[in-house]
């Protein structure tokens, strides 16, 4: 399905029953990027998943202009504007994570909880850290820039503390091959993406006192002293809850589908 909105066209998929659970994607994952977590919710939630605006199915108007957070998250208020008139549920994970947690400012009456997973977010963090970080994100671009995808993989995964030669999975996963289109989406992430994220500002006071249950979760095995892990350790200061830990690390919702799913239950409930 396919929602208009300002400057894109937003693709979208809705599968299941019961309380809707927006799930925002990382990097330059798209609608079906977490199908194997979203097999195990959908029994108790109608779970909507969507392509970013600029990635795979959900075209911009001006493919030649960037991108702001204020967009994405304008994005998201759309679509949950057409699918319900309740506050929904919503797992946001890294850049999705990020979306989140604008929303629950732009527009707290929209979201009842939302599970914000190693949130790509450097305006959390104090300006010295936030500065350095967001160097990092300025460098992966120049990275890609000359050497490409093959080049600034690498550096991505050690930025947000991913060893892709020890990554344990669970068995039986979909396979999600790196084909033209994921290459493409990951182009778009790394150049557009990376630079609404060192640009976008998070008023914390806002997010303190939305009236949105924001729970901050990472990975169980991502180090708290990596990029991800410390915007996640400064959202509970800021919110004032614990870090919930979920199976696996960055990517735990789709290294560790079952294991994950069931703890979101858990969260959500």
């Amino acid at each position: 399905m396919f929602l208009d909105t300002d400057g894109a066209t937003l693709y979208y998929e809705v599968r299941g029953t019961g309380p809707l659970l927006l799930v925002a994607q990382s990097g330059e994952g798209g609608a079906d990027r977490s199908t194997d977590l979203v097999n195990h919710l959908t029994d108790r939630y109608t779970v909507v998943t969507y392509d970013r605006r600029g990635l795979s199915r959900s075209a911009l108007a001006d493919p030649e202009r960037g991108v702001t957070m204020e967009e994405h998250a304008d994005d998201v208020h759309r679509l949950l504007t057409r699918l319900t008139d309740e506050p929904a549920l919503m797992l946001g994970c890294s850049m999705g994570a990020a979306i989140g947690l604008h929303l629950a400012v732009t527009h707290p009456g929209q979201l009842r909880t939302l599970v914000a997973h190693d949130p790509v977010s450097p305006s959390l963090l104090p300006a010295g850290p936030r500065a350095g970080h967001a160097a990092e994100l300025v460098h992966l671009q120049e990275v890609y820039r000359e050497g490409g995808l093959q080049a600034a993989l690498p550096e991505i995964a050690r930025v947000l503390g991913i060893d892709p030669a020890r990554q344990e999975t669970e068995p039986d996963l979909t396979p999600m091959p790196l084909t033209p289109g994921r290459v493409a989406d990951f182009g778009f992430f790394i150049a557009r993406d990376f630079t609404a994220v060192v640009e976008a500002e998070l008023d914390q006071e806002a997010l303190r006192t939305s009236p949105v249950r924001i729970v901050p979760a990472g990975g169980a095995v991502t180090a708290p002293d990596v990029f991800v892990g410390q915007c996640a350790h400064r959202l509970a200061g800021i919110v004032g809850r614990e870090v919930v830990a979920f199976p696996g690390g960055h990517n735990g919702n789709t290294t560790h589908p079952r294991a994950y799913a069931a703890l979101l239950r858990e969260v959500l409930a």
